[in-house]
C-alpha cells in the first residue's frame, strides 16, 4: 500500500528510527515501524484485518472517516484512505478491498 503523510515534519519523524526512539522511546518506536511496514506491505487495507495483534478499526465521532491501528496500549496509529473520492461499498460502508493508500494523520492516545 502506498503510504503518505499529512505533513512534512510527520514525514520526517516516521522515517527515521533515531527520531522515533527520540520522541516515543525504543519500545513504542518499534511498534510504529511494525505497523508501517504492515501497510506498506499490504496490497489493500483489506489485509490489515488478518494481523490481529493492529486492530484496525474505523473511528468514530470527531474522528470519523479515520481509522486506527493499535500501538502500545494507549498509542495508536491514526490514518485515513486517501482515495479521492473515498473507495465505497453499495451499502455506503468503506471498501476496505479498494483502498491502496492511506495518508497518516498522527500518533497518540486520542481517547
Amino acid at each position: 500500500m502506498e503510504i503518505s503523510f499529512t505533513n512534512a515534519r510527520l514525514a520526517k519523524l516516521c522515517n527515521s528510527a533515531g527520531k522515533l526512539r527520540g520522541k516515543y522511546g525504543p519500545d513504542l518506536a518499534r511498534k510504529i515501524q511494525q505497523r508501517l511496514l504492515e501497510l506498506q506491505a499490504a496490497e489493500t487495507l483489506a489485509e490489515m484485518r488478518q494481523v490481529p495483534a493492529a486492530r484496525c478499526h474505523e473511528l468514530k465521532a470527531n474522528f470519523k472517516g479515520s481509522l486506527a491501528v493499535d500501538l502500545l496500549h494507549p498509542d495508536r496509529l491514526v490514518f485515513r484512505p486517501d482515495h479521492e473520492p473515498r473507495p465505497v461499498t453499495d451499502d455506503g460502508g468503506l471498501d476496505w478491498e479498494a483502498v491502496t493508500k492511506v495518508l497518516i494523520e498522527g500518533i497518540g492516545d486520542y481517547h
